[in-house]
């Protein structure tokens, strides 16, 4: 991994988490001192944060910290069903027995997860993200899909009220696609995404009570 994606992880985490503020100003000079990357990684990263919508560069005002609003999640949510859904159907027929052993040792590490510690899960949701789009083989879907899961995610993170409770829903979720997959079973690795993402669409109406 070069030092424009570790950058690109570092900051990514921090407006996940919500370190960096929505809708706060993003100077370059203070993240690189945060990060302790230099100048062109920084850069860099936010650029790609910026494609994938995280952060919004407006020209001779600054970088900001995009919003994240619950009508703008549900309908990223009508995208990332379909995506998943096909994702998941070609893991099913492409995965090679190294990532379906990876997805078994994930499903375990997931089970055994316990708390309500969400700096802890984030890398386990992220993983569990990684294998089903490296096992699809399509870098178009992949591409795509990518920008809509790291939106899902900075949104879920940052609305979590039962923390326990809710990372063990998401934890239960991503369970039975990687089991289902690695099972190759198609059918039913797309009905667990499609609950999968009836968990999230939910979650996010939640929000709003």
């Amino acid at each position: 991994m070069n030092k424009s994606d570790q950058a690109y992880q570092a900051l990514e985490e921090l407006i996940t988490f919500q370190e960096l503020a929505p809708g706060s100003l993003l100077s370059e000079r203070a993240l690189m001192e945060r990060t302790g990357f230099g100048r062109t990684p920084v850069r860099e990263a936010l650029q790609r944060l910026a494609r994938d919508r995280m952060v919004d560069i407006h020209p001779n005002r600054g970088v900001f910290v995009a919003e994240a609003s619950v009508e703008s999640q549900l309908r990223l949510l009508e995208v990332r069903r379909s995506l998943e859904e096909l994702a998941v159907r070609l893991a099913v027929q492409r995965a090679s027995p190294r990532q379906r052993a990876a997805m078994l040792a994930l499903t375990e590490r997931l089970e055994r997860f316990a708390g309500d510690d969400a700096h802890a899960f984030g890398p386990l949701l992220k993983e569990s993200h990684a294998l089903i789009a490296e096992a699809a083989g399509n870098d178009f879907l992949s591409v795509a899909m990518a920008p809509l899961q790291g939106l899902s995610r900075r949104f879920w993170f940052a609305n979590l009220r039962d923390r326990a409770a809710d990372i063990r829903a998401g934890a239960d979720c991503h369970q039975a696609i990687l089991r289902a997959v690695h099972g190759e079973d198609e059918e039913g690795a797309a009905q667990a995404s499609r609950q999968l993402n009836d968990y999230l669409v939910a979650f996010a109406h939640r929000t709003l009570r």
